[in-house]
C-alpha cells in the first residue's frame, strides 16, 4: 500500500459512478491501489461498450455493478460521481436514501494528492496529459517512484497485466496529475509545484481561465510558467517562486537555441539552453510536431523545479512513448494513406494537430466528434475558425452528431450550425450525422498520401473506428 496520510479517507469504501471514464478510472486505480475497497457501475457497460476494459477491472478485483443501484449498499460508500451527474441517476437516488457521503472525483483526487509529501500539478488548456506523462515519465527514470494520475493511457507503462495504465500508483510520496479548470476543481489543488502550460477559450470564457490558473500559480511551492503564452507570462507573476520555459521568449530559463530545431514524421529534435547555467543539452522527442518540443520543455521544467537533474530529465524524454489517443498513427494502407487517432476536441488541441498534419505535404481528411452539445455551444465559433484556418483547399472536414449517452441535455443545437461556419469561412465541410456513415464516406473519398484523422474525445470507440477505417482502405 502506498504510504498516503489522509488514512481517515482511505477507510471507506467507495463507489465510482461511471467508472469506466478518462478521469475516473485512474482515480479509481488509485484509490484501489492505496488500499481503499473500490466498486463501480457505468453506462457504457450497460450498453455493452468497451467490454475488455470493464473486464479487466473485474480482474483487478474491482466489483461492478449495473447503474441501477444495487451497489449502493451501505451507508458507510462514498459516492464519486461527477458535479453534474442528474438526480434520477438510481446510484445518486439510492446513495441519497442511505445517507452515503457523495463527492466529485476532483474532490478526491485533491485530497489524495495534497496529502501526498511531494506534489506536481499540471494546468492549462491543452498538453496536460501529454506533460504529466512525461513529467510521470521523467520520475520514475529519476527514481523517485511516482504515483501519477492522468487522462489517458501512458503507453511506457503498459503491459500486458496493465493495458489501460492512465494511473501508476508509487510508494514514495511523489504524486504527479493534470488538474482540470473547466469545472473550475483547480481552485482544490495546492502543489509543491504547479505547470502552467497555456491559457486559451475552451469550457469557461478567458476571464474565469486568467482567474482560476493565476490561484493556481499563486498557491504553489514554486510555478513553472511557459513564457511564450502571454496569459502565462503575465499570471506567472503572481508565483512566490518561478521557473520558466518557452520555445521563443529569450528569456526563459529553459528555451531552444535558434535554428536548431529538426522535425519528421515521428519526432523532432534541438538545442536546449539553459540560461540559468549558460548550459546545452541535446533533445530528441519521439513524438511529432512544435507543440510537442513545448510539451517537453514544460516536462523538464516541472521535473527540474522538483530537483531532478536537467540533463537527467532530457535523456530521460528521448524514451518516451507517448500517449494512446494523443497523435496515435494507427497505420499505414498498401497505397499510403495513414490513419491518426487524436484526442484533439478543443481549439487549441485540434489546432496543433492540424498545424503538425500541414507540416508535411499531402490531403488532410480530418474527422471530427464533437464531445457534446454543450462544448459545442460554447466554442463552436473557435472551432470553425481553426478547421477553417488550419486546413487547406484541397483538405476537408468530416463530422458526424455530438456524442450522446443519454441524460437532459439540451440538443437543440448542433453540429450542422459548425459546418456552416466552416463554410462560412472558406473551408470544406461536410455534414453526415451518423458516424458510421462518415465512415463509410472517409473510406470511397480517401486516396493515395492522404492523413485521415480521428479527432474526438469522451467516447473510447472512438479509437476503434480509427481502425475499422484503416482495414477498409486499399
Amino acid at each position: 500500500m502506498t504510504a498516503n496520510p489522509d488514512a481517515t479517507l482511505l477507510a471507506h469504501p467507495f463507489f465510482f459512478c461511471g467508472i469506466g471514464g478518462s478521469g475516473m478510472l485512474p482515480l479509481a486505480m488509485i484509490a484501489h491501489g492505496m488500499g481503499a475497497q473500490v466498486a463501480g457501475s457505468d453506462r457504457s457497460r450497460d450498453q455493452g461498450r468497451t467490454p475488455e476494459k470493464f473486464a479487466w477491472l473485474e480482474a483487478q478485483g474491482i466489483a461492478l455493478f449495473p447503474q441501477d443501484g444495487s451497489g449502493i449498499t451501505s451507508p458507510d460508500q462514498v459516492l464519486v460521481a461527477s458535479a453534474a451527474i442528474e438526480d434520477s441517476v438510481p446510484e445518486v437516488a439510492r446513495a441519497r436514501e442511505l445517507g452515503c457521503a457523495r463527492m466529485t472525483r476532483a474532490e478526491l483526487l485533491s485530497r489524495l494528492f495534497n496529502a501526498a509529501p511531494h506534489s506536481i500539478a499540471v494546468g492549462g488548456t491543452s498538453g496536460k496529459s501529454t506533460v504529466t506523462g512525461m513529467i510521470g515519465w521523467i520520475m520514475d527514470q529519476a527514481e523517485r517512484d511516482p504515483t501519477i494520475m492522468n487522462g489517458a493511457v501512458m503507453k511506457n507503462f503498459v503491459t500486458p497485466d496493465a493495458p489501460f495504465a492512465s494511473a501508476r500508483v508509487g510508494y514514495h510520496g511523489t504524486f504527479v496529475a493534470e488538474v482540470d479548470e473547466s469545472d473550475g476543481s483547480i481552485d482544490l489543488y495546492n502543489p509543491s509545484v504547479a505547470v502552467l502550460l497555456n491559457v486559451s477559450l475552451d469550457h469557461k470564457s478567458i476571464e474565469e481561465l486568467r482567474r482560476l490558473f493565476g490561484n493556481f500559480v499563486a498557491r504553489a511551492g514554486i510555478a513553472v510558467v511557459n513564457l511564450d503564452d502571454e496569459d502565462a507570462r503575465f499570471l506567472g507573476e503572481r508565483a512566490k517562486k518561478r521557473l520558466t520555459f518557452a520555445i521563443d521568449h529569450p528569456k526563459a530559463d529553459l528555451g531552444i537555441e535558434p535554428g536548431t530545431i529538426v522535425q519528421d514524421d515521428r519526432s523532432v529534435r534541438a538545442i536546449m539552453v539553459d540560461r540559468r547555467t549558460d548550459t546545452a543539452h541535446a533533445l530528441r522527442v519521439p513524438l511529432p510536431g512544435r507543440h510537442n518540443l513545448a510539451n517537453a520543455l514544460a516536462a523538464i521544467a516541472g521535473a527540474v523545479a522538483a530537483g531532478v537533474d536537467v540533463h537527467e530529465a532530457a535523456i530521460a524524454l528521448s524514451g518516451f512513448k507517448g500517449l494512446a489517443r494523443r497523435f496515435d498513427i494507427v497505420g499505414t494502407s498498401a497505397n499510403g494513406i495513414t490513419v491518426i487517432d487524436d484526442f484533439g476536441h478543443n481549439p487549441e488541441k485540434c489546432r496543433a494537430t492540424l498545424r503538425t498534419l500541414k507540416s508535411r505535404p499531402g490531403r488532410v481528411i480530418a474527422f471530427f466528434q464533437p464531445h457534446g452539445y454543450g462544448p459545442l455551444r460554447q466554442m463552436g465559433h473557435e472551432l470553425a475558425r481553426t478547421f477553417a484556418g488550419e486546413l487547406g483547399p484541397d483538405d476537408v472536414t468530416i463530422m458526424c452528431d455530438p456524442v450522446y449517452f443519454g441524460g437532459t441535455v439540451d440538443r437543440s443545437e448542433g453540429t450542422e450550425r459548425i459546418i456552416r461556419l466552416i463554410r462560412d469561412a472558406g473551408g470544406q465541410a461536410e455534414y453526415l450525422a451518423s458516424r458510421e456513415d462518415c465512415g463509410k464516406h472517409i473510406v470511397q473519398m480517401a486516396q493515395a498520401g492522404d492523413r485521415i484523422v480521428v479527432m474526438g474525445a469522451r467516447d473510447d470507440t472512438l479509437s476503434e473506428f480509427a481502425k475499422s477505417i484503416l482495414s477498409r482502405l486499399p
